[in-house]
């Protein structure tokens, strides 16, 4: 096992031999898992995604603007078909298990949309680096994504700077946006994914990455699931909630480590998870 697997774990707890991901994401920050799923089971992820997006953008606080043409959206798990499948696949467990321990907790269910006329996003990580991070150097949080489309060049591809998840400086504003002086580091370093539909991505959210503009006249709905670990404090920003029947319905395994309200009806969400630095985009 990788010297970063989580000193908790031992390899009777993991469903699949996460080695080569673990050391990915303490080298470069971000690794993949390759046709997780169907691109049937992304199509439908993607009527799902739509649907909640059309009902999001009705009314007052429903989607978050990461820039321009650029949406953020947070859902409750059962608005997707898929959850289980995803929260329960033997390659998030694994990974999630390894790297966050056995009580890691799923606190985020939503999803990315950049539209025609989005625009380079300013390079940043997506919360300020956690002092577990600083001082001892170890993750706390994954960030699990979903594409929905097949991405091509045009789309606006997510661009990544690989292993910068360690970067500290106290010019980052807000912890979370580096100056414009750092950014020829993060464009030499710069690395943009073409995931197909099905497959999955990890990454720290530290990591320092950007949306970039959309040329063409599609969108590029991306999922995102946040996982915390223990001393992680992520799910303080997030509402999701699950009825009680669909709580019951779901597997133990699944509700162990899911981290959310039990309520007799869903309300819908109000976001809150606003990156001001996001708003204006940057080019």
């Amino acid at each position: 096992m990788s010297p970063h697997t989580h000193p908790a774990v031992t390899p009777d707890a993991l469903d699949l031999d996460v080695t080569a991901d673990v050391e990915a994401l303490y080298e470069d920050g971000i690794t993949a898992r390759k046709g997780a799923f169907t691109p049937e089971w992304a199509d439908r992820l993607r009527e799902d995604i739509e649907a909640a997006f059309e009902e999001a953008r009705s009314r007052p606080g429903g989607a978050v603007g990461r820039g321009p043409h650029r949406y953020y959206v947070e859902i409750h798990p059962e608005q997707l078909r898929g959850f289980v499948d995803l929260a329960d696949h033997p390659w998030v467990r694994s990974l999630c298990t390894a790297v966050l321990g056995p009580d890691y907790r799923i606190v985020e269910v939503g999803f990315d949309v950049p539209l025609e006329g989005a625009v380079n996003q300013p390079w940043h990580r997506d919360f300020p680096m956690p002092e577990e991070t600083r001082a001892e150097r170890r993750l706390t949080s994954l960030a699990f994504n979903v594409t929905a489309v097949d991405t091509e060049e045009d789309m606006g591809p997510f661009e990544i700077a690989p292993g910068t998840q360690w970067d500290d400086s106290p010019e980052f504003g807000h912890g979370m946006f580096p100056p414009r002086s750092h950014y020829p580091r993060y464009e030499e370093r710069a690395v943009r994914k073409y995931p197909r539909r099905g497959d999955i991505s990890a990454r720290s959210a530290l990591t320092v990455h950007r949306g970039t503009r959309n040329h063409s006249a599609k969108s590029r709905p991306v999922l995102v699931l946040g996982v915390d670990g223990p001393e992680a404090t992520n799910g303080e920003r997030h509402d999701a909630a699950v009825t009680r029947s669909y709580w019951e319905s779901l597997p133990e395994r699944v509700r162990r480590h899911l981290d959310c309200e039990v309520v007799d009806v869903l309300r819908p969400i109000t976001q809150k998870h606003t990156i001001e630095g996001l708003v204006m985009g940057d080019a």
